[in-house]
């Protein structure tokens, strides 16, 4: 009985283990594509700051003008987007972070009853050797 509990602690806590690397596997990738999103949004806003209207000296054909307000438009559309996407990639990690506290949870429940069946066990193992009659030793006279 002890032994089939034992290996079924083992395998829970096997699994547990491996639900636990993939889920910190899962916050990861979840910290890289903030990160990612994050730069997304550095390079758009450098962009932006790029295509501003600036003083000229020379005039400038009307033409040039509609298509750099077209692109900060676009810009200004994509960075919207990209707020979104940051906004989403941002609650995907905060549910990634409560995923891996709620498998460590698991994991370190498994790894305490894994250490009360030990210290069950060794306790049955001491009260087993109390029971054992005394043994007695044959003493011999030196020779």
């Amino acid at each position: 009985m002890a032994d089939a509990r034992a290996r079924r602690l083992d395998r829970l806590h096997r699994v547990r283990s491996l639900q636990l690397h993939q889920v910190r596997a899962e916050e990861a990738e979840a910290r890289m594509r903030v990160a990612d999103e994050m730069a997304m949004r550095e390079r758009i806003t450098k962009l932006s700051h790029n295509v501003a209207p600036t003083p000229a000296p020379a005039p400038i054909a009307a033409t040039s003008l509609i298509a750099a307000a077209h692109f900060r438009e676009r810009l200004h559309r994509t960075a919207e987007a990209s707020d979104k996407r940051i906004e989403q990639a941002e609650q995907g990690l905060d549910a990634a972070r409560v995923a891996t506290r709620e498998a460590k949870r698991d994991q370190n429940a498994v790894e305490k009853l894994i250490a009360r069946e030990e210290a069950d066990a060794a306790l049955r193992a001491l009260r087993e050797l109390e029971k054992l009659p005394p043994i007695r030793r044959k003493r011999h006279d030196p020779c």
